[in-house]
């Protein structure tokens, strides 16, 4: 009998040991609250990630990574299955990012809603309804960062081509070109302030003072030679009026008139000169009257004039 009992005592602490550690398990095991299901589905490297790792909504603990994998009907896909607690309000408008925990490189599932459509996500055909993934902060930064280091590494290749022996040599000219005219410009800034001196500017301002009264004492003179030009065109236009009038009235019957009176004064002017060189010669004629004329060869008293000595 005692036999028996030690077996019933036995078996009885095995049968609570068991139960025990069943509860220990589902008590840890974090099955103890309603959750639901839910599939990840995104075509970027899931790096960090594992089983049983943290799903969180807006920074909040929800969930956990149930199983991670490829998608059966398109390889590109990587499709993770989470568990998140039923009252996590997860919409179509909820999108999921991987996050990464600290420096360990440990990375969770972060769920994000916007609010653009607050319709509850539910499943289809009985399959976990599917949330899709962004690129993650880190992935951007990797991505930006590739295409700046090409950019980077193709600005170099381009800047050692430019930078080649010939254009460095150019280059070598044109900065010497670029110090050159540097000491010529402080050469003449420096003459610039020099004639730019207090002195120089005194008499700058008294020759602009000095041509500002003269141009306003040149102002009235202006006027009046611009009041002869008008006159003198008027004159001209009876000129020409007058010049080119065929009537007795016009200056053109007078021209023959003035022909006529220019040879009379002509003729008078000769008779005027030989009056006068006769006075010259002889001024008592003035009195006596001209003169008689000296009788000529064969004429009577004729008398030879004497011949000059020395003559042959």
């Amino acid at each position: 009998m005692e036999n028996r009992a030690h077996a019933l005592v036995a078996g009885l602490f095995t049968l609570l040991l068991g139960v025990s550690v069943a509860l220990a398990i589902w008590w840890f095991g974090g099955n103890h609250e309603a959750t639901t299901e839910y599939t990840v589905v995104t075509r970027n490297n899931v790096t960090g990630l594992s089983l049983q790792g943290q799903v969180r909504y807006r920074g909040i603990r929800v969930g956990k990574v149930q199983a991670i994998g490829l998608d059966p009907k398109d390889g590109q896909n990587i499709l993770i299955r989470i568990s998140v607690d039923s009252t996590v309000p997860v919409t179509r408008a909820t999108t999921a990012k991987l996050g990464y925990q600290g420096v360990t490189g440990i990375a969770h599932i972060l769920l994000e809603d916007k609010g653009e459509d607050p319709t509850p996500l539910r499943a289809d055909d009985g399959e976990p309804p599917r949330i899709g993934m962004q690129s993650s902060l880190i992935e951007e930064l990797s991505e930006v960062g590739g295409a700046t280091l090409r950019q980077a590494r193709d600005f170099l290749a381009s800047a050692n081509q430019v930078l080649d022996g010939e254009n460095r040599q150019r280059l070598a000219r044109i900065l010497a070109n670029l110090e050159t005219t540097t000491d010529n410009s402080n050469e003449v800034a420096i003459q610039l302030r020099q004639l730019l001196a207090p002195e120089n500017l005194r008499l700058l301002k008294a020759t602009l003072a000095h041509a500002e009264r003269a141009a306003g004492e040149a102002a009235p003179l202006l006027s009046d030679a611009r009041l002869l030009m008008v006159r003198l065109q008027a004159v001209s236009d009876k000129l020409d009026l007058l010049l080119g009038d065929p009537s007795p009235a016009g200056i053109g019957a007078l021209a023959p008139r003035l022909n006529e009176l220019g040879a009379e004064l002509s003729a008078s002017s000769r008779q005027l000169n030989r009056v006068l060189q006769m006075l010259e010669e002889s001024p008592q004629s003035l009195v006596f009257g001209p003169p008689q004329l000296a009788p000529g060869p064969g004429e009577a008293g004729f008398v030879a004039p004497p011949a000059n000595e020395g003559s042959p």
